[in-house]
């Protein structure tokens, strides 16, 4: 079950070992990012409707239908939207706070998911080394 240290050719492997949960580590990790990807989506919807519901009525938002509001929550999600409009409502606003906190928090926490791993990982392989 420890291969060792992770080459290139080996990564299709250790991902598939990820999805079975092989190894306690592995177990982890797919925990982890399961539910991270899951309270993102539900997020992400709830604050599509939300956002939707807050700005479709005001003349100077940049989206007015629920696809432009599920693109601008995405993006607010990923932390990618730099150029894309700012709500001008207060709750608006509120919420764009609330997604950019999730999205940092999001990023972190699976930053930190995957150094655990590795760290699992070293440990498993360095406990099997005579």
């Amino acid at each position: 079950m420890n291969e060792g240290p992770v080459g290139m050719g080996g990564v299709a492997h250790e991902v598939r070992m990820i999805i079975r949960g092989e190894s306690r580590a592995h177990l982890l990790l797919r925990s982890r990012v399961s539910a991270l990807v899951m309270l993102t989506l539900v997020i992400d919807l709830a604050g599509t409707t939300l956002a939707w519901l807050l700005e479709r009525h005001d003349a100077h938002t940049g989206f007015t239908t629920w696809p432009g509001a599920l693109f601008w929550v995405t993006t607010q999600l990923t932390t990618v939207s730099s150029q894309l409009p700012n709500p001008v409502t207060a709750g608006g606003k509120v919420l764009d706070v609330v997604l950019q906190v999730w999205g940092i928090t999001v990023t972190v926490t699976l930053a930190a998911s995957i150094v655990t791993f590795f760290l699992h990982r070293h440990l498993d392989h360095a406990a099997t080394q005579p």
